[in-house]
């Protein structure tokens, strides 16, 4: 088994290991398990019409899945490093 538990889920917006589901504390993206990168915009997900391809963008830019939430987001603990 590596550093990671098996239960805990790299965040698909910005790698970092969060957890599985819920909210990412480090970026604010909402993972329902539902979005690709490659996918169309979903307007009835948790991040409303926000595409998962442009909240990895705005997280190189602004630390945040969206701009919006750059004071709601935290930096990664040591443990949660990829």
């Amino acid at each position: 088994m590596g550093k990671h538990s098996i239960d805990v889920q790299a965040c698909p917006c910005c790698g970092f290991f969060t957890g599985e589901g819920g909210t990412c504390p480090v970026c604010f993206w909402t993972n329902d398990g539902r979005q690709g990168a490659e996918d169309a915009v979903f307007e009835d997900g948790p991040n409303g019409d926000l595409s998962l391809a442009h909240a990895r963008l705005n997280f190189a830019i602004y630390g945040a899945s969206h701009p919006r939430y750059q004071d709601m987001v935290r930096a990664p603990r040591l443990e949660e490093q990829p």
